[in-house]
């Protein structure tokens, strides 16, 4: 890995689509500034960490489930392997788990995520998946879209990096309308945030060296 390049993780619940959209983009030079090196996730036989293999990205998995209620114990364990891997930016894939306060401030704007809606519709706690585009199709909302955020303690509260619109057709259903935004949005937005933010953050330590 080339020294002028920010470190990436990439913490992940599920399948990885998002993942796979940052893997691509980095592919296709879209990302430059930033490379993935390492990819977290919190749920055992995660789907995403088979993707980080195809990709020769070193994958592991802290499963959030052996911590039970050990919220502490579980963060602790987080924060060690990105600090020992001497992360520069964390990115938020699918990644369910709401990180304390704590966390957070420690990787103060160095986590981004994505979320399926226009923030601050439709976002904070209990909104995530299909729950967004259900809310939102319920609504009756004409525009919809996805948004990529810092992270702080308050769940989708982060300052915002960008946005994209996606219209929200006649007919669609929960399951069309999540794919449509995933594809026109969420793809796109988050590589591009990853590669912005991996920018500065390089820039910043060119700085800092002067």
């Amino acid at each position: 890995m080339k020294k002028n390049k920010a470190r990436v993780a990439v913490l992940v619940s599920g399948g990885g689509t998002n993942l796979q959209a940052i893997i691509d983009a980095c592919g296709k030079g879209i990302i430059t500034s930033g490379e993935v090196v390492l990819v977290i996730s919190d749920t055992e036989g995660a789907y995403a960490l088979t993707r980080a293999e195809k990709a020769g990205i070193r994958g592991i998995t802290i499963p959030k489930k052996a911590y039970r209620k050990k919220m502490s114990a579980f963060e602790k364990e987080l924060t060690a392997k990105l600090d020992e891997e001497k992360i520069d930016l964390i990115v938020l894939a699918g990644f369910l788990t709401i990180l304390s306060a704590k966390f957070t401030k420690h990787f103060k704007d160095r986590i981004i995520n994505v979320h399926p809606s226009l923030i601050p519709s439709f976002c904070g706690e209990g909104f995530y998946g299909l729950k967004v585009h259900e809310a939102a199709l319920e609504k009756g909302v004409k525009v919809t879209g996805a948004t990529v955020h810092f992270v702080n303690e308050i769940p989708d509260g982060g300052r915002i990096i960008l946005q994209k619109a996606v219209a929200v057709k006649d007919g669609d259903t929960p399951e069309i309308l999540q794919k449509r935004v995933m594809r026109l949005a969420e793809w796109r937005l988050l590589p591009a945030a990853v590669e912005l933010v991996s920018r500065e953050i390089v820039e910043n330590r060119k700085q800092e060296k002067k």
